[in-house]
């Protein structure tokens, strides 16, 4: 029976180096590598491991919360969806959504709002909603943020429709957001001029 435990045990660890030094091969082949097209697949690939939380540690390790903040800023579309999907998958954690906070990235994520990517709009609203507590509630549904939710319940998209539909519902109050609407009334039908994302 002890036996047994330790070979299981032995066998997590090799589990755990091998996933480590995969997940070091990524991020090494993403810094080395000039073409984008196997950037994108790197980032992708990040992304989906985010979603796992015993890869968390390794992450961190590999400052790969790092590497998707960087990504908010490129010219890049695909780079910004990937990043984007990879910090919405992190921020559920309390670590790396202290982390996101810390490193300006309500910032970087609410510029992201004017994608015309949906899927990089609908992981910016999610990553919000995760960013969401008591000290960073007053920037998280920030005057203008609230005016692109209030367009983006608007939208003809479903998913868009509804995921703004659950943050206004789920982090404003209803005063903060009748002042939203007050604002809004007589102004175009634009939110900070930010369009709608395409579907």
């Amino acid at each position: 029976m002890v036996t047994y435990i330790s070979e299981m045990s032995r066998k997590g660890s090799a589990e755990g180096s091998d996933r480590f030094e995969y997940l070091q091969t990524l991020v090494t082949e993403f810094q080395d590598t000039d073409s984008e097209e196997a950037k994108e697949q790197v980032l992708a690939n990040l992304a989906n491991f985010a979603y796992d939380p015993k890869n968390y540690d390794y992450l961190r390790d590999l400052q790969v919360a790092d590497l998707f903040l960087d990504m908010l800023t490129e010219d890049n579309e695909n780079f910004v969806e990937f990043g984007m999907g990879g910090l919405c998958n992190l921020s559920m954690a309390p670590e790396f959504r202290d982390f996101i906070l810390q490193n300006d990235g309500i910032n970087l994520i609410t510029n992201c709002l004017s994608s015309r990517n949906e899927e990089t709009v609908l992981s910016a609203i999610t990553i919000l909603m995760n960013l969401n507590t008591t000290d960073s509630r007053s920037e998280v549904t920030q005057p203008g943020v609230l005016h692109c939710m209030l367009r983006f319940s608007l939208s003809e998209s479903p998913r868009l429709k509804n995921l703004a539909s659950v943050f206004l519902q789920d982090c404003c109050s209803e005063e903060q957001v009748a002042q939203a609407e007050q604002q809004m009334k007589g102004q175009q039908q634009t939110a900070l001029g930010i369009p709608l994302p395409k579907d």
